[in-house]
């Protein structure tokens, strides 16, 4: 998820607008009967709004088609307080592991690292039994290739992270981790009433693009109260959530807690460690909470996004579940 130029909620798989009304007075065709506008509800502006990737008007749309009584999702949870969080409450709303819910996963590092090394370590013996000059060339060449990777890694890091993600579709769960893990975000987004733009599920491009003008600004100026924070720490938590309440090992939290981390120092009034590590806490809590609750609209969401769902087909199809 991203906020405009802010870094985006990602897997570790990574001006003044006039808003137009909605015009009761016609009704908008739909691809499937069940995702249809009722009856005098019009929803091209809120397409319009969502193809010129115009968060203010997209908000300002699904205000209005909530005020007639369609978009009943819609910031349907606009009130987060947070509260003292213990590792037992996640364990009891059915987070596996939840102690280690916050350490970055290495899995996927290990795993490309190893078989580099592997690899490379076994050609390098084989090449060494062959005659002559070309015996030690060989060996020497292909031994040197686990140094380039970690020389690479040191001075570049984004290229070896690339190479990284790409290997982590070999995974058989991985591609269902990022649809778990981004429709948990777009889902926990789209009830806290933050407007949504976009989103991939593409290796190395895993993202629910949202834009709040007004946040953006709180933000850049280090100004975010505790209210908003705690709005932001919950949708940035929502895949680590969706990871947890579904698998042993929760992989694509990196990027994440990244995120939330720089939301936190940006914030006034300062955290300490500890209210960190229990706002973070607390936030899992929250998001795993209405993640089970929506659990049909979260699973839904997971098939149509895997599906390449155009957003405005999966807020209708959100809308409508």
């Amino acid at each position: 998820m991203a906020f405009s130029t802010l870094p985006a909620f990602r897997s570790h798989y990574n001006n003044c607008f006039i808003f137009p009304k909605i015009r009761a007075s016609s009704i908008s065709s739909s691809s499937s009967s069940s995702s249809a506008a009722a009856p005098g509800v019009d929803l091209k502006t809120l397409q319009s709004a969502i193809a010129k990737k115009d968060s203010n008007a997209v908000k300002e749309a699904l205000d209005q088609l909530s005020e007639v009584g369609w978009a009943k999702k819609w910031s349907s949870q606009p009130y987060v307080s947070r509260r003292t969080t213990s590792l037992r409450e996640l364990t009891t709303l059915g987070m596996k592991n939840a102690e280690n819910l916050a350490i970055p996963s290495v899995r996927n590092d290990v795993a490309f690292l190893f078989i580099v090394v592997g690899s490379t370590g076994f050609l390098a013996v084989l090449a060494g039994q062959l005659p002559g000059d070309w015996g030690f060339f060989l060996s020497y060449l292909i031994g040197s290739i686990s140094l380039v990777v970690l020389a690479v890694g040191s001075v570049s890091p984004g290229l070896l992270q690339a190479a990284i993600q790409g290997f982590s579709a070999f995974f058989p769960d991985y591609q269902e981790r990022i649809a778990r893990h981004e429709a948990a975000h777009f889902l926990i987004a789209y009830l806290l009433g933050l407007p949504i733009l976009g989103y991939s599920l593409d290796i190395g491009k895993e993202n629910v693009n949202l834009i709040d003008h007004r946040l953006e600004k709180l933000i850049y100026s280090g100004q975010l109260d505790s209210k908003e924070l705690d709005r932001l720490a919950v949708v940035a938590m929502a895949g680590l959530a969706a990871e947890g309440l579904t698998y042993d090992k929760v992989v694509g939290q990196s990027a994440d807690l990244f995120t939330l981390q720089r939301f936190i120092n940006r914030s006034k009034p300062q955290l300490s460690k500890d209210q960190q590590q229990n706002l973070t806490r607390w936030a899992v809590l929250f998001s795993g909470s209405l993640l089970k609750n929506n659990k049909v609209i979260h699973e839904a969401l997971m098939a149509a996004m895997s599906n390449k769902a155009s957003v405005m087909h999966v807020v209708r199809l959100l809308e409508f579940k």
